[in-house]
């Protein structure tokens, strides 16, 4: 068994133990009643796509405070990398041991994003620090914008673009790592005992959340969409069978849907290793920054099916590094302050007049 389907293993591991004991979910042997099925939200009347976004609620100190870039995002000569991290993690957390050390070392500009509360909180205000950061980037590179996010930090791209369209022209490529751009079946137990994170209710396959998020379209015209995913995932479920949770099929943008086993048939990750430290996730985002266009399976040298770890990851500290990593989520799912409702939609998402 190669190394990382064992690291991959203690991942999921560690995330099951918080998810189930952390936040009082019945034990496998107790299993109680019955959860109910996930209820589709009724039909409802959603922002035009054309409509101008509302004006950010985030102090601008804030929004510059969570935004962090080399030196050679200025002026780039090529565009420059957004990096936004998953639910439960810092941008720290998530990519300072792994891809921003690749990006350092391959001259690439990138800024990391991080959001608030450990991207546990309302959604909603979460995407104005994306929204700010999309234009400041822009703005320093006079380049169009290239988001690389994991998970949620995959997904919430999305929702600045279909809110705010003047950042449309201003983003080249959105590359989710498992994102959650169709939400997640896992939230509905984690959610059902006792409550969960805003974030987490958001994430429900068929919160109101996702469905405003997909509503009109998924993608946009000159933007190009590369999505991945591992059919092993065992957060973003499903993502295995005709219709995985992270694709995306509509809209005028160039779309990539692509499975690890579109490359290396096999592959086993898990969700945290895809957004941590696998070479085979790393090399598709790789792929899709050097193309035009999204990412393309046909070119990924299937060596990479063998590697343990991803370019950048320090073998010697990455033991270390990821104990961190899982210890750190687990703490989240486990203490993060619970509510007991989805946070509502915003005035901005609905139909009718901005307010």
């Amino acid at each position: 068994m190669r190394r990382h389907v064992r690291w991959g293993l203690v991942v999921a591991v560690v995330l099951a133990l918080a998810g189930l004991t952390g936040l009082g979910v019945p034990a496998l042997a107790d299993p109680g009643p019955q959860l109910p099925l996930p209820v589709p939200q009724p039909h409802r009347d959603y922002a035009p796509l054309d409509r101008p976004g509302p004006a950010l609620q985030v102090t601008d100190a804030a929004l510059a405070a969570a935004l962090d870039c080399t030196a050679d995002v200025d002026d780039a000569s090529r565009p420059p990398v957004l990096l936004i991290p998953g639910t439960t993690l810092t941008a720290e957390e998530n990519f300072s041991w792994n891809d921003e050390r690749a990006f350092r070392s391959s001259g690439r500009p990138y800024c990391a994003l991080t959001l608030p509360n450990h991207a546990m909180s309302d959604i909603q205000v979460s995407a104005e620090y994306v929204v700010a950061a999309i234009r400041a980037v822009h703005e320093r590179s006079g380049q169009r914008v290239a988001i690389v996010g994991f998970s949620q930090g995959g997904m919430i791209g999305r929702w600045a673009l279909r809110f705010w369209p003047d950042t449309r022209t201003q983003v080249g490529e959105v590359v989710g790592i498992d994102p959650s751009n169709h939400g997640t079946l896992d939230a509905y137990p984690v959610c059902a005992a006792a409550g969960c994170a805003p974030a987490f209710w958001q994430q429900q396959t068929l919160s109101a959340f996702t469905t405003a998020l997909n509503s009109g379209t998924e993608t946009f015209a000159g933007i190009d969409y590369t999505q991945m995913w591992t059919p092993t995932d065992e957060v973003v479920v499903p993502n295995l069978g005709p219709r995985p949770s992270s694709q995306l099929t509509t809209g005028a943008g160039r779309r990539a849907n692509i499975s690890t086993f579109d490359v290396c048939p096999g592959h086993l990750a898990d969700h945290l290793s895809m957004g941590s430290f696998d070479a085979l996730a790393h090399a598709l985002v790789v792929d899709a920054l050097d193309h035009d266009g999204p990412a393309r399976a046909s070119r990924i040298d299937r060596a990479v099916c063998l590697a343990p770890l991803q370019p950048g990851v320090d073998p010697a500290t990455f033991p270390a590094r990821l104990a961190t990593y899982t210890a750190g989520i687990a703490s989240q799912v486990a203490l993060y302050p619970h509510v007991l409702a989805e946070p509502p939609l915003k005035p901005y998402v609905l139909g009718g007049s901005a307010r």
